[in-house]
């Protein structure tokens, strides 16, 4: 099992990651400080790994589950408030911990759930996919969709535990872990040049699910985003960089539909137009874009829009991200490979040309 610490001052967790972890309360039962629990899932986890989390759950009063619908397009306030009913109907009190059981979407709903649940009760965070275990699960973002932006409703709140259980990366269907991957390729992007070019060498071990490969990439991801969240837990400065290629990215899910576009899918995208604005401006060379859509496309990822998104589209979503500031959009760009930075000084034709150039109409 490897440890990291996500060093918050009084809200410092632990991230633990290594197979078998699911099933081993030890694990668990130091993070659930009162006697009533209420595991979150989907019913795409729920058979393959309910019976064994709670099998590892620590003696407790009461232990209630909630299986939502699987998918993107059911991240909202409606899904959210079936959590808040199993709640109320069962009587969990200010000292329950809920348990986010799946992947990122399952993770925002509950870790929303909890934060707003009696004004905030605790949560631990049991991811189950690539994405989740190296992103949506570190870091305290929670909340859910609007039709007219993603994660537009939500709050910064963080969990008790990550255990990141990496045994259930092998049920993964093919897309999802090529999703994940999009977000591992993201801090070689952003703040680890070294891990990038670990990731050209190794691409073919993570795609055969090596077992040592994908638990050393989870780590080495995890000890990237904890660093920035460590600096700037509320995103008022560095910590935005980790939204690199998501600007671009949530537009297109907001297009699209959510879901039709895994959201790994659109961030692989958004990386390519992100880098290729960079290089208009004169901040990278073609070589760190080439790189960039090499890797991708080695993981089988998109580096182009989807067929017949316009420009309109992408710049009309994009004014209502949460990225703008003060009527600005503010954008994740490279300064070179392994360094991003957030402009906010883009030209309006800068940006319509590297939309243009990745495929955007």
């Amino acid at each position: 099992m490897r440890r990291l610490n996500v060093e918050l001052g009084e809200r410092s967790y632990p991230i633990l990651i290594g197979p078998g972890l699911l099933g081993q309360s030890r694990h668990l039962a130091r993070y659930i400080r009162g006697r009533q629990v209420c595991v979150v899932t989907n019913e795409t986890v729920s058979p393959l790994y309910l019976a064994r989390l709670l099998d590892g759950l620590p003696e407790c009063d009461l232990i209630d589950t909630v299986e939502l619908p699987d998918g993107e397009a059911f991240k909202t306030l409606e899904t959210v408030n079936r959590i808040f009913d199993r709640l109320l109907e069962r009587r969990h009190n200010r000292t329950t911990t809920l348990v986010a059981l799946g992947g990122g979407v399952v993770g925002d709903m509950t870790g929303f759930a909890a934060a707003c649940y009696q004004r905030g009760v605790d949560f631990i965070q049991v991811p189950t996919t690539l994405l989740s275990q190296v992103d949506s699960s570190v870091g305290g973002k929670t909340g859910v969709n609007h039709p007219l932006g993603k994660n537009m409703i939500g709050a910064f709140y963080q969990p008790r535990l990550v255990l990141a259980d990496t045994d259930t990366l092998a049920s993964l269907p093919e897309r999802e872990l090529a999703a994940g991957i999009a977000e591992v390729i993201k801090y070689g992007m952003i703040c680890d040049a070294g891990f990038f070019e670990w990731l050209e060498d190794n691409m073919g071990r993570l795609l055969d699910r090596d077992a040592d490969a994908l638990a050393y990439a989870v780590e080495r991801s995890c000890q990237d985003k904890a660093a920035v969240v460590a600096e700037d837990e509320r995103e008022s400065g560095r910590r935005a960089i980790l939204n690199f290629g998501h600007t671009f990215g949530h537009a297109i899910e907001t297009v699209q539909g959510y879901g039709n576009w895994l959201h790994g899918e659109a961030v692989a995208a958004g990386m390519v137009m992100a880098a290729e604005l960079s290089r208009l401006r004169g901040d990278i060379g073609a070589d760190v874009v080439e790189r960039l859509r090499a890797l991708l496309g080695l993981a089988g990822l998109p580096q182009a829009a989807p067929d017949g998104m316009t420009v309109q589209q992408f710049l009309e979503v994009m004014a209502v991200d949460k990225k703008v500031l003060d009527g600005r959009l503010r954008l994740v760009l490279l300064c070179g490979l392994g360094d991003a930075t957030v402009c906010a000084d883009t030209p309006r034709e800068l940006l319509v040309r590297a939309l243009e150039n990745c495929g955007a109409v």
